[in-house]
């Protein structure tokens, strides 16, 4: 019973956060601020900031309706507030992206992280590439980007400024749309998303075979 209620009682912090967090995301995107402010997240066990201007929504997880025919980093439609939206496994797309450069014709592991080619760092929070299932969230494209799309992010840190971050130069094996690289006060690596520039890459717009 007692497991019961504290769990009970997680989740509805938990919940309390997100609309806080919705909530100071509209207000930064209504007064301009967005443009100085990221949103923190984490996709497989990699720290990354997307910028405000193009993220749409954050909602639960919720499980995808398989689609015939495509690639394993699509992982099917999603029903987003009456629209449907492509799944994407962000992790896995760039394991694919890799293992098609290198020549490799295995399929990727879907439980592959972002990022494989980033900083030596090993991220503090190591143990965060299985979440629970109730802090994982889609988060949707911007609106401007014009790709009903959302992609899977183990959990949502929130907000974080690039002005009390030190740029870490870029990554040379990385694409162009994750290439930047920050490291904040605490010495954590982060990876700065570029959603308009991967909604125009030809191999992200091409979820076929």
């Amino acid at each position: 019973m007692a497991d019961a209620e504290h769990e009970g009682e997680r989740r509805s912090r938990l919940r309390q956060y997100q609309v806080q967090l919705l909530e100071r995301m509209q207000a930064a995107q209504a007064t301009g601020a967005a443009a100085a402010r990221e949103l923190g997240v984490l996709i497989g066990a990699r720290h990354c900031l997307l910028d405000l201007t193009q993220v749409g929504e954050i909602v639960p997880f919720q499980s995808a309706t398989a689609v015939p025919l495509t690639q394993p980093w699509y992982l099917g439609l999603a029903n987003v507030r009456g629209n449907l939206v492509g799944v994407i496994d962000l992790g896995a797309y760039l394991a694919a992206e890799s293992a098609d450069s290198s020549g490799s014709h295995s399929p990727a592991h879907p439980a592959a992280h972002l990022l494989e080619h980033g900083p030596a760092h090993t991220p503090e929070h190591v143990g965060d590439a299985v979440p629970a299932v109730t802090e994982t969230r889609l988060l949707t494209f911007a609106a401007c980007i014009k790709l009903p799309c959302a992609l899977v992010a183990s959990r949502v840190l929130g907000l974080r400024r690039l002005s009390d971050m030190q740029p870490a130069g870029t990554g040379t094996a990385a694409p162009a749309w994750c290439a930047e690289r920050y490291v904040d006060t605490d010495g954590q690596s982060w990876t700065r998303l570029d959603l308009a520039r991967l909604a125009r890459e030809p191999r992200f717009l091409h979820v076929g075979p």
